[in-house]
C-alpha cells in the first residue's frame, strides 16, 4: 500500500465514523467567541479546517488571533503573561514547553468525562499534566524514538559469521544498549561506513543522555530538583557516548550534529543503526530522498542495564487559559480538535496519534504495506515506554549547562567524572539562583 492509498483509506475511515465525540450539546455555546493562538505550518493546518464543524455544532465562533511556530508562540505567551494581556482562551502547547507556564493554563479535568480522557494513550495524558492538573489535551503529533537499522548488514552472511565467531551470538538487531554499542563498533568501516551516530549538542544530546540515565536506573533530577545525574547511572550513560566516539564508530563530526544531520546521515546509507523520530520513516524509505530505501528496518528502542527502555518523548496539544471567561467552551473546542476523528485526519498524513483507537485504525489501514506496518508497530511499542522531559521550567536552561560538559567528555577534554561533576554543580547553582530550593 502506498502513502496515497493509505491516506485515502484513513480519510474514508474518518468520514464513516461518527461526527465527533465533542462533550457539548448542539447550540450550547450560541453567541460565544473564543480567541485562539495556534501553531501554524503546513502539517498543522488541515486540522483547523474542522473548526467550522465545531462552530456549526455548538453555535460558537473561533477567532484565531495568532498563528506561529512554537518558539515564537512561547515568546508571545511570556509577553502576554508579563503584560497581563491574557484575553484569549485556547492556545497550542507542547509537552517540552508546558512546564514553563504553571499558571497560564487551566486544569481541563473538570470539563471532561473520565471516559473521554481514558481514550488517550495513558503516557501521553501523563505527560500533559503539571502535577495533577491536566493542562492540555494531546493532538496527533507525538514523538518518541525507535531504532532504524539497515536490514542488509544483518542479512550479510559474512557479517553473521564474523559476529558469531567474535561474540558467540547470532547477529540480530540489538535489544540492549550494550548490544547496540557492540554492534555499532563491529559494523564500522570508517570513513566509508559507521555503526551509528548521535545528536551531539544542545537539548538534543541532553535529551538522549537523560533517557539513557533513566534506562540505566537513574534520574536526571531528584524530587526536589537537585541534579541527580552525577551518579553511577549517569556515568554509565555518558560512557556509552564516549566509548562510541573513542572507537570511531560514529562520524567524527557527530558532536555538532542535530536532527537534520542524523536524518541525512542515515538516508545516505552509510549508517547501520539510527535512533530517531517517527517523522523520518517515510523519508528514509523513499528512493527519491534516501539511498537506504527498501533496506530499512524499524524496531522498539533498546533497553539499558536497569531493564528500562529509553523513551524521552514529546507531543503537541491544545490548552485553555486560566483567564478564559468560558472554560467550558474552550475545553469543548480542544476536545474536538483532539478527538478520534480529528486524530485520524492528522495521522493520515503520517504523524503519530495519541489516542489508542486511532493507533488501531492506523495499524489496520497499513496491514497490506509491510514497511508501514513495521514502522507503526515499532512506534506503537516505543510509545508504551515514553516519558516526558523533566517537567521543570528550567529544563532548557539546564540543558544549556549540561551539554558542553557532555561534549568535553566525548572529545576527551575531561574525564566522565570531571564532566558530570562540573555539570551538576552548574545546574545546582542555577536552580538555587532561581529559588527552586
Amino acid at each position: 500500500m502506498n502513502k496515497r492509498t493509505l491516506k485515502a483509506l484513513l480519510s474514508a475511515t474518518a468520514c464513516a465514523a461518527a461526527i465527533s465525540a465533542v462533550p457539548a450539546n448542539a447550540g450550547e455555546f450560541d453567541g460565544v467567541t473564543l480567541q485562539a493562538k495556534l501553531i501554524g505550518g503546513q502539517q498543522y493546518e488541515a486540522l483547523y479546517a474542522r473548526i467550522a464543524e465545531w462552530e456549526a455544532e455548538t453555535g460558537a465562533t473561533v477567532d484565531i488571533i495568532s498563528k506561529k511556530n512554537h518558539f515564537e508562540l512561547d515568546k508571545e505567551f511570556k509577553s502576554d503573561m508579563a503584560a497581563g494581556t491574557l484575553g484569549w482562551c485556547v492556545g497550542s502547547n507542547h509537552s517540552s514547553f508546558a512546564s514553563q507556564y504553571p499558571s497560564l493554563y487551566t486544569d481541563l479535568t473538570p470539563y471532561l468525562t473520565p471516559e473521554f480522557i481514558a481514550e488517550y494513550v495513558p503516557s501521553n495524558i501523563a505527560a500533559s499534566k503539571i502535577g495533577d492538573a491536566l493542562v492540555m489535551l494531546p493532538r496527533a503529533q507525538f514523538d518518541v524514538s525507535a531504532l532504524y537499522y539497515l536490514k542488509s548488514v544483518y542479512a550479510d552472511e559474512a557479517n553473521q559469521a564474523a559476529y558469531k565467531e567474535k561474540t558467540g551470538r547470532d547477529l540480530t538487531p540489538p535489544d540492549t544498549w550494550d548490544e547496540y554499542k557492540e554492534q555499532a563498533i563491529f559494523f564500522t568501516d570508517a570513513p566509508n561506513f559507521y555503526g551509528t551516530q548521535y545528536a551531539g549538542k544542545d537539548e538534543a544530546i541532553v535529551g538522549r543522555f537523560y533517557e539513557m540515565v533513566v534506562a540505566e536506573g537513574g534520574q536526571l533530577f531528584n524530587d526536589d530538583w537537585t541534579p541527580a545525574f552525577n551518579s553511577d547511572a549517569g556515568k554509565r550513560a555518558l560512557a556509552w557516548f564516549v566509548d562510541l566516539y573513542e572507537a570511531g564508530a560514529v562520524p567524527p563530526g557527530t558532536t555538532s550534529y542535530l536532527w537534520d544531520d542524523l536524518g541525512a546521515g542515515f538516508a545516505s546509507g552509510s549508517i547501520a543503526l539510527n535512533l530517531d523520530w517517527p517523522g523520518w520513516a517515510g523519508y528514509f524509505n523513499d528512493p527519491e530522498s534516501s539511498k537506504a530505501a527498501g533496506d530499512v528496518g524499524v524496531i522498539v528502542q533498546p533497553q539499558g542495564s536497569a531493564g528500562i527502555r529509553t523513551g524521552w518523548s514529546g507531543h503537541h496539544g491544545f490548552s485553555v487559559t486560566e483567564t478564559c471567561d468560558n472554560k467550558e467552551a474552550g475545553a469543548s473546542l480542544v476536545a474536538f480538535l483532539t478527538n478520534e476523528e480529528s486524530q485520524t485526519l492528522e495521522s493520515s498524513a503520517g504523524p503519530l496519534p495519541t489516542r489508542t483507537a486511532v493507533w488501531e485504525t492506523v495499524v489496520a489501514a497499513a496491514k497490506d504495506d509491510p514497511y508501514q506496518a513495521e514502522v507503526l508497530t515499532a512506534f506503537q511499542a516505543a510509545a508504551s515506554h515514553a516519558f516526558p522531559a523533566p517537567q521543570t521550567p528550567y529544563w532548557i536552561e539546564a540543558t544549556n549547562l549540561i551539554y558542553p560538559e557532555l561534549q568535553a567528555a566525548i572529545l576527551g577534554d575531561k574525564t566522565i567524572d570531571e564532566a558530570l561533576e562540573t555539570a551538576s554543580e552548574a545546574v545546582d547553582e542555577m536552580m538555587q539562583e532561581n529559588g527552586v530550593y
